[in-house]
């Protein structure tokens, strides 16, 4: 391949930081890559140090988006939980329909429920009509929150109480989830991959462990007592306001309730595990467990350091 593969969100964020390991995996392979950022620092100085085509823009600024994506046939979009993303993926769709861009790899989120269980999820919903009425090849990685997500939320609590403290009600909601690095595999196995996708949308679930085994697997990691306390709905976005913007907070919120719901457990919106990454990518997924381990140092208790 010898046009570059645009990768949105290249410089990498907080927690999944899909853009900047999909970025690595395409340069691990030879192919180049144009890797957009917001703004130009250090991390952006190590992707060029990797052999990217570093440029600068905006997902929500028209012209920044139609330079990045000149003589562009395979991309990666990707827009972080906050305000604006039916606005950047509009710009970009048009951008990428103007650049005749044949293949758009669209991070999204798991559709499919009667009624979405976020204002954010119905965006997402909709972003994946936008891509498809654009006719740029989008194909949409459908996800649920990441293992990551997991680890940002109880990180804290477990270093300094051994406690995860979250509004997820008796321990028997299920949540399900997977990995950024297998999500940030697949898709860099499909923008590498000469053949057109066979599907215009792929279901990524790794694991769909209850609340319960998502504790017992974080205390069998770390090998030591872990306890989970149930708090509700106001304890926990009073804790996390200041802390995260209003559209992640309201969006997970959400998001918690859904879980919780016996309308989500017993309806024919439920999910369950996924064979896709295999199947994609050859290779096995990540399990929980395995990520907590590789992450203990995340969760250390304050008293042993």
């Amino acid at each position: 391949m010898s046009e570059p593969v645009l990768v949105t969100g290249a410089a990498g964020g907080s927690q999944g930081s899909t853009g900047r390991r999909i970025a690595a995996l395409l340069l691990e392979k030879g192919i180049p890559v144009r890797a957009f950022v917001h703004k130009l620092d250090a991390r952006s100085d190590a992707l060029q140090e990797l052999g990217a085509e570093v440029v600068q823009g905006d997902l929500l600024d028209r012209d920044s988006v139609r330079a990045s994506l000149k003589g562009i046939k395979r991309a990666y979009f990707t827009y972080p939980v906050t305000d604006g993303l039916l606005e950047a993926t509009t710009i970009f769709a048009m951008a990428a329909r103007e650049a005749e861009t044949e293949l758009v790899v669209n991070n999204s989120q798991l559709q499919g429920a009667r009624k979405a269980p976020s204002f954010r999820n119905m965006q997402h919903g909709l972003a994946d009509h936008i891509f498809d009425w654009a006719e740029v090849g989008a194909v949409h990685l459908h996800a649920p929150p990441y293992y990551e997500n997991v680890r940002a939320l109880v990180r804290k609590s477990v270093a300094e109480q051994s406690t995860v403290l979250l509004p997820w009600g008796d321990g028997s909601a299920t949540i399900p989830l997977v990995g950024a690095e297998d999500v940030s595999r697949v898709a860099a196995t499909l923008l590498a991959d000469s053949v057109r996708p066979s599907a215009g949308a792929y279901d990524l679930i790794t694991a769909a462990p209850t609340v319960k085994e998502i504790v017992d697997t974080l205390r069998a990691a770390l090998q030591r007592p872990i306890r989970y306390v149930a708090i509700t709905d106001e304890q926990w976005a009073d804790a996390m306001r200041g802390h995260i913007n209003p559209h992640a907070l309201d969006h997970l919120s959400h998001l918690w309730r859904y879980f919780r719901s016996t309308e989500r457990r017993g309806g024919d919106d439920a999910r369950g595990v996924t064979d896709t990454i295999r199947t994609l990518t050859g290779g096995h997924a990540q399990t929980l467990e395995d990520f907590f381990r590789v992450n203990a140092a995340e969760f250390a208790s304050v008293a042993a350091t």
